[in-house]
């Protein structure tokens, strides 16, 4: 399944605000971490990622996401993972990634 990213930066909040469609497995993980980087490049702020529509990650997405949280931190920035569905919230508390990547679930 292909992955859609869809991204905007908020002046309100001083963030970028990204949404993550469909599955970063093995075979997207790569055009999704080009693309948060690509963003960051641009404009080096704290971001938020609205995964309601996010259906699925694997091991390979995990490990791009923790690659983006420790390119935020030595920023002193941060990454929020906003509204997951209850698997992806499950496996975020199964692997202890709750503990590095902020949650939000409303």
């Amino acid at each position: 399944m292909a992955v859609k990213i869809r991204y905007l930066f908020s002046e309100r909040s001083d963030r970028w605000e990204v949404k993550i469609i469909g599955e970063v497995d093995i075979n997207t993980s790569t055009e999704v971490k080009e693309k948060l980087e690509s963003i960051l490049e641009e404009k080096q702020k704290s971001m938020i990622i609205n995964a309601e529509e996010l259906d699925y990650i694997d091991s390979t997405g995990l490990g791009m996401l923790i690659g983006i949280v420790k390119k935020l931190k030595q920023q002193d920035l941060e990454l929020v993972l906003a509204k997951p569905q209850d698997s992806i919230l499950k496996l975020f508390r199964i692997t202890g990634l709750d503990k590095v990547i902020r949650i939000r679930e409303e």
